[in-house]
């Protein structure tokens, strides 16, 4: 074996890794490769993860989800992969089972190390897929159905890349998004170093960065767009299945690269990441008093009684046409990016690492504000604080929880301990936090929330991605960004351009810094392991950063429980499905009108079965259909499309009985004609079986 060849391989022995292509500068070409796939979840029946809202459950589609990933391999033969899919995060079980169908079908091409999977952390997609008992709580437990939709669609949209590989090159360049985040938590904010804070001219990250894939020719292939926002424009009210502002966004800026092209089609791909969004929030025009409309109190986010709950809103007149809003400030950003000539080419190249870390018993040292290491400091057992129950203004919680909540009360300190006693060593350990849930000392037969967490670094040239498995703050993740490009530069190695890439791998709630901690909003009462969650994050990501410079190994640490064997499901599957008498699957129920003008909805509903039989996957539920011949007809919209909805309606229980009501809101600039609307679906038969059925409405006007 030659020099050459030696340097290409990783070294893996036992359980550490290494890689040791940075010990080669000649790296100037790439292979990339880009693929999307449906992964979309049960669109009825089961609860949403985000708002923890157990009245929040599917009811119908607006938009779906997608998986979309990125191949890049140098020309020593390294390869990584980031994937962004519209789920409100990403579970260890997911990677674990994607990674293994993978090397069923390539070997360990594909392995932890060099896969990051990212959530977009949209709230209006199902739960029930992390296999922990509070963050599957809203889908009353495990749901295996979207757990399998999720893999299934993600491994896909990696095959799919993996066969598109071609010859390449890689961009980055950055803007400013202006008007679509602020930062929900002001004061927790304003409590890091004022000297720290005048380093950054606004509470939230503005920039959007942009990886753009091109073939040699010039053509974009593809493009990553990290932007820090929660995709919390749906509020908790809503029950449609969406994607929310960035899913949307990404649905515009594919549209647009691939003219005439449904959602979910085309050959190029385009995604709208999470990055440190934890305490960003689409709803730009701020918290208000639901009832009075006046300005809530800043530290708590509460109201005077009785004029309402504390909620922020806009920037539209409602919570589709701010998504709307939001979606199209970030996709006009992005589009204007892929056109721009002051991109940068990225050369160099490819690295990475990875990093299990038991969080209960990690040790670092920490540095005062002065760069002074002071003392060491450790981690705690998961737990949630008080302020965790008054959730945020984008989605207010219940009960008398207010945020910046620093003191306990007999209440709710017996019942939080009928469920697991916090001991004194974790009080003292999560101070100030007075702990609701002490989710590390249950005794379920799985785990609460995760000890065990992934760190990772993708390094392609001078391009990293920090992917972290939390909802880290603006202030986090600018700490995080600091101190791996100092650990790069600290090891001899080039200055380099950093993103964080939140909600990857495995989902461990929030991580705020120390000085936001103290302040006991939302975010620090959610950050699970104690005052010094980021210092431990910071240590670790300074290490595996120099550790990629250096070519030195990186032990791989402990790995997650395997629980799925132990996981509760209470959601209960379709039994059966019935129709009433003398009419059958697909049947209209209402049919559309004669005729409409531009601007108008056009509504019909169908007999239908319950849309969990089949999730449709690369396929649809409902197609709005043009004449453009005698009996010839083009798609035109489908159930992923922005213009159309869905809701299913359960008519009765006994009998199964369902309606599916269908809306298609034409525009201004619908074309004249003739239309259609079709409705395909499965019915499940009683003693077992589920058999395809299709309707049609009559043909209509549009004027």
């Amino acid at each position: 074996m030659t020099q050459w060849e030696k340097l290409r391989l990783p070294l893996v022995v036992a359980g550490l890794f290494v890689c040791s292509n940075l010990l080669i500068s000649g790296v100037s070409t790439y292979r990339v490769g880009v693929g999307r796939a449906d992964c979309t979840g049960p669109p009825v029946e089961i609860g949403f993860m985000g708002y923890a809202e157990f009245s929040q459950r599917g009811h119908g589609i607006h938009l779906r989800q997608f998986s979309r990933a990125f191949i890049f391999e140098d020309e020593l033969g390294e390869r990584i992969v980031f994937v962004s899919a519209d789920a409100g995060m990403m579970g260890h079980a997911v990677k674990r089972d994607v990674i293994d169908l993978l090397q069923k079908k390539y070997g360990d091409l594909y392995r932890f190390e060099n896969v990051v999977l990212s959530g977009t952390h949209s709230h209006s997609v199902p739960s029930g897929f992390l296999m922990s008992f509070l963050y599957d709580i809203a889908s009353l437990g495990f749901v295996p159905q979207n757990f399998n939709a999720l893999v299934e669609g993600i491994t896909l949209s990696i095959v799919r890349a993996h066969e598109n590989m071609q010859e390449g090159r890689v961009y980055v360049a950055e803007t400013e998004v202006a008007d679509a985040n602020i930062n929900r938590s002001p004061s927790a904010y304003e409590n890091n170093p004022k000297e720290e804070r005048m380093l950054y001219k606004d509470y939230t990250d503005k920039k959007l960065v942009q990886l753009k894939l091109t073939n040699n020719e010039g053509k974009p292939l593809g493009a990553i767009n990290w932007f820090a926002v929660h995709p919390t424009s749906m509020n908790k009210t809503n029950c449609f299945l969406s994607s929310d502002n960035v899913g949307y966004a990404s649905i515009l800026l594919e549209q647009e690269m691939n003219p005439d092209s449904l959602p979910g089609q085309g050959d190029f791909v385009g995604a709208m990441a999470a990055s440190n969004l934890g305490d960003v929030s689409p709803n730009v025009m701020g918290p208000k008093c639901e009832k009075t409309g006046l300005p809530c109190d800043l530290l708590t986010s509460s109201c005077p009684s009785g004029t309402g709950a504390c909620i922020a809103s806009g920037p539209g007149r409602d919570m589709f046409d701010s998504t709307r809003l939001i979606a199209k400030r970030i996709f006009n950003a992005a589009s204007k990016l892929l056109r721009s000539k002051k991109s940068r080419e990225i050369r160099g190249p490819i690295a990475f690492a990875h990093k299990f870390i038991d969080m209960t018993t990690a040790t670092v040292p920490y540095y005062n504000r002065t760069n002074e290491r002071s003392e060491e400091v450790h981690g705690c057992y998961p737990a949630m604080g008080y302020s965790f129950a008054a959730g945020t203004t984008d989605g207010p919680g219940a009960f008398d929880f207010r945020q910046a909540m620093l003191t306990d009360t007999t209440f709710w300190n017996t019942a939080r301990d009928l469920i697991a006693v916090p001991t004194a060593e974790d009080k003292t350990c999560h101070a100030p936090k007075p702990i609701l849930v002490a989710s590390g000392r249950t005794t379920f037969s799985y785990e609460t929330q995760p000890k065990i967490v992934p760190m990772q670094i993708l390094l392609l040239g001078d391009f990293a991605i920090a992917a972290v498995p939390a909802e880290f703050t603006t202030m986090s993740g600018r700490r995080l960004r600091k101190t791996i490009e100092e650990a790069s530069l600290e090891a001899g190695g080039k200055k380099v351009k950093v993103v964080v890439a939140g909600l990857s791998n495995m989902y461990t709630s929030y991580v705020a810094t120390p000085e936001e901690y103290a302040i006991q909003r939302y975010e620090g009462a959610s950050t699970l392991y104690g005052p010094h969650t980021l210092t431990i994050y910071l240590h670790h990501f300074n290490a595996l950063m120099k550790a990629i410079i250096n070519g030195e190994s990186v032990e791989e640490g402990p790995s997650p429980p395997f629980e799925d064997y132990k996981q509760i499901t209470l959601s209960t599957g379709v039994v059966y499905d019935g129709h009433p008498f003398r009419m059958y699957f697909g049947d209209v129920q209402e049919q559309p009108n004669e005729s409409y003008t531009r601007g108008e909805t056009v509504r019909a509903s169908f007999v239908a079965g319950n849309p969990r039989n089949n999730l449709m996957h690369e396929k649809t539920y409902f197609t709005v259909e043009k004449q453009i011949g005698e009996d010839q007809w083009k798609v035109i919209a489908t159930d992923a499309s922005w213009e159309t909805k869905f809701k299913w309606i359960r008519k009765s229980t006994l009998f199964a009985y369902s309606d599916i009501e269908f809306e298609w809101d034409t525009g201004l600039d619908t074309d004249e004609g003739i239309y259609r609307i079709q409705h395909f679906g499965y019915w499940r038969y009683i003693l077992g079986g589920t058999y395809a059925y299709n309707g049609t409405t009559r043909n209509f006007s549009i004027s």
